[in-house]
């Protein structure tokens, strides 16, 4: 299968530390980013849009993600609380604890009903999205459980921590079914393959394992990476499988001919987070250098597997096959952000051309076209985008003044309440 060379679209930055979790709004318009520096980033990606930060967990944040329908997004934190966000410019979010102690993980169910976290404290717990009400606890762990997902459909929970072991649970009962305890050392993140027969996990041998739950059998292996794999995600598809490292680098393995097909550079750092977008033509990472960047895959949409249909111990290591991406950033300078609502860098956006036909009319159409009607015609959309840009701005400022006011309106109401009860 020949494969188009993936491409870097966005680059954001506006992190203070390093950045932990990763996940694509369904709709595919925005991406959510958490941090150890205690927030949570939106990044829109209309460039005319700011992106906007969250503030509310007094410590750092392990793990962020959307809702199904993306109502809602929740993110974990070392704080112990888990949050659930209405993702808009308003920040609202309401909190709950959770555990004992940081909680590293989070994922809603496919129906978005239901909760699932994992904790330092040892523990899994379910909770119900609508009342945040407690359902139960797993203590299957006997260390601090990195990760834990949900099946597609989330009848069975995959788990890791840093006992060296991955478990399945029936998500309905709590009781653990099986323990996958051939790893080397602790696993750093596990992800369910789209069909739910299969798992994936990444350790910090720097190993990728597939196994097969139906048969509870390792299919694949791979060492591709030289330092901890710290998150992995597959394709919608389940052909291809996305790693990242703390190398610096991430992979994407094609599962199906069990090999690695290219190894993309741009990270100055440990790569720390990746996913896919709904629809797989995109993939973000994350990492230690506090950058977010947004790639186009190119990857042909096939047919969903049912399963992997190779088994392989050791897929076989053809250097000649893999490909190198490097991507260079500019040295900017820290961002120099102090309010609730940040724009984005988008200094590296790469040019969309869908088709290379059109793209050469469009050349041919200009070249017709006098120098002074195009300099006219690039001076007026300078405008109009500046135009837009500013009612954005305009809009979001009334709408922090609203929050603002409706505040100090609460503040008059109450301070009127004790005078007269006084």
């Amino acid at each position: 299968m020949s494969y188009q060379d993936p491409t870097l679209e966005r680059h954001f930055k506006g992190h203070k530390s390093e950045v932990t979790a990763v996940s694509f709004n369904p709709n595919g318009k925005q991406l959510v980013s958490a941090s150890l520096d205690g927030t949570i980033m939106v990044w829109n990606f209309k460039q005319q849009m700011r992106a906007y930060r969250f503030l509310g967990h007094t410590d750092a944040v392990y793990d962020v993600c959307f809702s199904p329908k993306a109502q809602l997004m929740a993110s974990a934190s070392k704080d112990r609380t888990v949050r659930l966000w209405i993702p808009s410019v308003r920040g609202e979010s309401s909190e709950f604890q959770a555990h004992q102690s940081s909680v590293r993980s989070v994922q809603f169910s496919a129906d978005g009903q239901q909760l699932v976290t994992g904790s330092d404290d040892k523990t899994i717990k379910l909770w119900t999205v609508n009342k945040r009400k407690f359902l139960f606890s797993i203590t299957a762990h006997k260390h601090w459980v990195r990760c834990v997902r949900w099946s597609p459909d989330s009848r069975l929970l995959v788990s890791c921590a840093d006992d060296r072991t991955v478990k399945l649970h029936d998500a309905r009962t709590g009781d653990t079914i099986h323990t996958f305890s051939d790893l080397k050392s602790e696993c750093r993140q596990v992800a369910f393959h789209p069909s739910g027969t299969c798992i994936a996990t990444g350790a910090a041998d720097a190993t990728v394992r597939i196994y097969d739950i139906r048969n509870r059998q390792l299919l694949q292996h791979y060492a591709t990476h030289t330092a901890p794999v710290n998150s992995l995600a597959f394709h919608p598809s389940g052909h291809m499988l996305l790693t990242a490292s703390s190398d610096k680098s991430l992979r994407l393995l094609d599962v199906m001919e069990g090999r690695p097909i290219y190894t993309l550079h741009g990270h100055r750092d440990a790569v720390t987070a990746a996913a896919f977008d709904a629809t797989g033509d995109y993939f973000a990472s994350a990492g230690v250098d506090k950058q977010v960047m947004v790639w186009r895959s190119y990857l042909e949409p096939v047919e969903q597997l049912n399963c992997l249909e190779v088994t392989l111990q050791q897929p076989p290591a053809d250097s000649a096959q893999v490909h190198d991406v490097t991507v260079a950033l500019p040295h900017d300078d820290e961002d120099d952000a102090t309010d609730d609502v940040l724009a984005p860098s988008n200094r590296n956006n790469a040019p969309n051309n869908d088709d290379g036909s059109r793209s050469s009319s469009s050349n041919n159409n200009t070249e017709q076209l006098s120098s002074s009607t195009i300099t006219v015609l690039q001076q007026l959309k300078g405008s109009v985008d500046n135009l837009i840009g500013q009612m954005d701005t305009l809009t979001q400022t009334v709408l922090l003044l609203e929050q603002r006011l409706s505040m100090a309106e609460l503040k008059i109401t109450e301070l009127v309440e004790n005078q007269r009860t006084s």
